[in-house]
């Protein structure tokens, strides 16, 4: 008598390849209807066919597609990640090194090089994180599979229209899933419209010319209603009994309002009489920090809309002025870490013995299990993987008692 194991498994194996062979015409069928398309918008069909050769789907960025971390993370996580110390020492040395490009950029454009600046260091760490997905593979899947379909099919086929346009290089382009790549993370369809040349060399390049994404990104902000010479905004003090429904990007009110409902400065010093408007943001509610966003805020909103996005660029704008940190505390009693301190997070853990690679900084699936065993371990709760300030400080204890009678 056959075991019915091996069967099951036979079964089981037919019916993956039945599945797969079935979404690999899909996707044959979805790319022609992509080089029709193309076709009808300039690009020849043997030019499509040699960017798209030997081009299979990647169901990877699907999962990516609902779980994007300005929604997901906690905002003093997702801020303490982007607007950290070494963000800003760099960020500062950008600014030093690229000063004559940037004097021309604020010339031309009228977006002052800090903000500009902190696009480029939040979207690429100043060029080092870029994304290392294929960006015709990540653009022709999302194209073709999950939902917005529509919208990534009008990025794949401006991507591909680029190409052929020479500006860029198929060999070696990748970028972030969802298609943003080049120093200050453009989508397709944005770079098509919006990147300039600015280097002179007759190509629209922000992938490899630093004075073309830099360029392109304040020609952005200012496409979006950026005002020459004004600030994005600034941390406000909020009375008590202020009505909280108050709040939000869209509820814009003159700054002489603000003032007559008792909001200040966060040194509590008076707003101005004035009738330029400006909406109050709390991003963490009435415990947490506040902020008075003035147009400018939307204009960087715009580049990305999510609220901790847009925040952490203006913040880190902010600090390349050479401005002082936000005041007011986050309403938690576990800050998140920056760079620096989630490296030394990831020291302790390998000095434990836990098998997490190196410490980068990077908080991946190997460190956050890591965390997990030791949040058990010291009965911490929860034990949910974060890497946050209790973790680190309990940890760094530890490690100063255990050195004490060697130091002796």
């Amino acid at each position: 008598m056959i075991s019915p194991r091996p069967v099951l498994a036979l079964l089981l194996l037919l019916a993956s390849i039945g599945g797969a062979a079935a979404a690999d015409a899909d996707f044959a069928r979805c790319l022609a209807g992509l080089r029709a398309q193309a076709a009808n918008a300039g690009v020849p069909g043997a030019a499509f066919d040699r960017f798209t050769d030997g081009l299979a789907p990647d169901a990877s960025v699907l999962t990516l597609l609902d779980a994007q971390p300005e929604f997901t993370t906690p905002i003093w996580d997702y801020l303490a990640a982007l607007v950290d110390a070494r963000r800003v020492a760099q960020g500062r040395e950008m600014l030093a090194h690229h000063a004559a490009v940037l004097a021309r950029v604020e010339a031309a454009y009228g977006v002052d090089r800090h903000t500009v600046v902190a696009v480029w260091g939040v979207e690429s760490d100043y060029g080092q994180v870029s994304g290392n997905r294929p960006l015709l593979v990540s653009l022709a899947t999302l194209s073709c599979a999950g939902r917005r379909q529509a919208f990534f099919r009008g990025e794949f086929l401006a991507l591909v229209k680029l190409l052929h346009a020479g500006d860029l290089s198929p060999d070696g382009l990748t970028g972030s899933w969802a298609g943003a790549f080049g120093h200050t993370q453009f989508m397709p369809g944005t770079y098509a419209r919006i990147a300039v040349d600015f280097d002179g060399d007759g190509r629209r390049d922000l992938v490899k010319s630093v004075p073309d994404a830099l360029a392109s990104t304040a020609n952005y902000l200012q496409r979006a209603g950026w005002k020459r010479g004004e600030r994005w905004g600034f941390e406000v003090r909020v009375p008590k009994a202020l009505d909280a429904s108050l709040a939000g990007r869209k509820n814009a009110r003159t700054l002489s309002d603000w003032r007559a409902r008792g909001v200040t400065r966060i040194d509590g010093s008076p707003l101005p009489q004035s009738e330029a408007r400006a909406a109050l943001l709390l991003p963490a509610g009435r415990a947490g920090p506040a902020w008075l966003a003035l147009r400018n805020y939307s204009a960087i909103y715009s580049y990305n809309a999510a609220e901790s996005y847009a925040l952490a660029i203006a913040l880190l704008s902010d600090r390349l002025r050479g401005d002082p940190p936000q005041v007011a505390a986050w309403p938690t009693d576990d800050p998140g870490l920056g760079r620096d301190e989630r490296e030394r997070l990831q020291r302790l853990l390998i000095a434990r013995g836990h098998d997490i690679g190196e410490a980068d900084g990077m908080i991946g699936t190997r460190t956050r299990r890591a965390i997990v065993a030791e949040q058990e371990r010291l009965r911490m709760t929860p034990a949910d993987g974060r890497a946050g300030k209790r973790i680190l400080d309990a940890l760094e204890r530890e490690a100063r008692r255990a050195d004490g009678p060697q130091a002796r």
